[in-house]
């Protein structure tokens, strides 16, 4: 065999094989697909939500339970942090304060943001089954899904694995769930494999009088500057809210959609404004639905007791914008609500958004 074809052939070899590995320690999900539901009761079936009852939601990003002791790479626009991961102190500290919180709240349904499983820089442990362990007296039925998972990441802060999950945790009886894959970053195929891959992870639990109610827990992507991303994603979550309001279903949104309401842009420092549109991408979905907490909230006098959002970047003292909203169909009558700041400032680097609804009577 001549010289040359003998280098083609190695170098076709050697892309082959790079393109095999790199295929293997990567993720590739579905665009739509069924996942698991746990509902493990210890003395009984777990309660049919019922019309008429009010049911309390709460949503959070834990931020994988690393806490505001630290300033990340990626707090910094320059990507200067000089921290790359908790200590195992911080990490089982967070856990408890994390668990304390929900055990005192005690809502009905929980959503849950940046939970690690596998990942490196959490010392690959489980921290949803962790957190299971402290409030399974309080939540039978469960259900999870990854957004970030690769056995492999070459930046030099992860230089690992990787593993990101929403989950949701319930009181009541889960009939089943899916996981609904969002558009992704328009960066390179190569780039794209290794980075996050947002989803919503949808939860359907059964009504007693026979309808059901849809349970929609996501983290939208960071903001990425020229990028349309996240206005694709909120259309994929309007569309989706669209059709549970076609199919008569009942449905709540919540989650971290790294997005701010009206008139927030204007009032952040100029230096924090960078990574959002002046015109927020939230836009159609508030004009479409019921939004908590509301744009009045958010501009009132009170507007400081709505912020969700406290980010590790020490040229800010304390919570200063919100990115943590819950939506919900206009059938669902809204009770109460409120952010939970007071204990919760040194947990996360957001608080939890916490909601009271009734649950409507089946029209006639």
């Amino acid at each position: 065999m001549a010289r040359p074809v003998r280098y083609l052939l190695y170098v076709a070899m050697f892309v082959g094989l790079s393109g095999i590995l790199l295929y293997d320690l990567t993720w590739h999900p579905a665009r739509r697909e069924n996942v698991a539901v746990s509902c493990n009761a210890m003395d009984a079936k777990p309660p049919v939500l019922a019309a008429g009852q009010t049911l309390k939601v709460m949503t959070w990003n834990i931020q994988y339970l690393a806490g505001k002791r630290y300033v990340f790479w990626y707090d910094m626009p320059d990507g200067s942090g000089p921290d790359e991961r908790p200590t195992p102190e911080d990490l089982a500290y967070n856990l408890d304060e994390v668990a304390r919180v929900i055990r005192d709240e005690q809502p009905d349904i929980v959503l849950l943001q940046e939970v690690d499983d596998g990942a490196k820089n959490t010392d690959y442990g489980n921290q949803l089954a962790l957190l299971q362990a402290r409030v399974a007296d309080l939540y039978p039925c469960s259900t999870e899904a990854f957004y970030w998972k690769s056995d492999f990441v070459p930046d030099r802060h992860i230089f690992g694995s990787v593993g990101r999950k929403l989950a949701t945790l319930s009181r009541y009886q889960l009939d089943s769930a899916e996981r609904l894959h969002l558009p992704s970053s328009s960066s390179n195929f190569i780039s794209r494999l290794f980075q996050p891959q947002p989803a919503l992870l949808v939860s359907y639990l059964p009504l007693s009088d026979g309808r059901s109610l849809a349970v929609t827990n996501t983290h939208l992507s960071g903001v990425a500057s020229g990028s349309d991303v996240q206005q694709r994603q909120v259309a994929a979550v309007r569309q989706l809210q669209q059709s549970f309001e076609q199919n008569a279903t009942l449905w709540i949104t919540g989650g971290d959609f790294n997005l701010l309401p009206l008139g927030q842009y204007q009032r952040l420092a100029v230096e924090q404004r960078a990574p959002y549109s002046a015109v927020s991408e939230l836009q159609g979905l508030w004009e479409s639905f019921p939004m908590i907490p509301s744009n009045d909230e958010v501009n009132g006098e009170d507007r400081r007791k709505w912020y969700t959002r406290f980010p590790n970047d020490p040229r800010i003292s304390g919570p200063d914008r919100t990115q943590d909203f819950v939506f919900y169909s206009p059938e669902l009558k809204k009770i109460e609500a409120r952010v939970r700041q007071a204990d919760t400032l040194l947990i996360s680097d957001h608080m939890p958004v916490i909601a009271r609804f009734r649950v409507p009577a089946k029209a006639e």
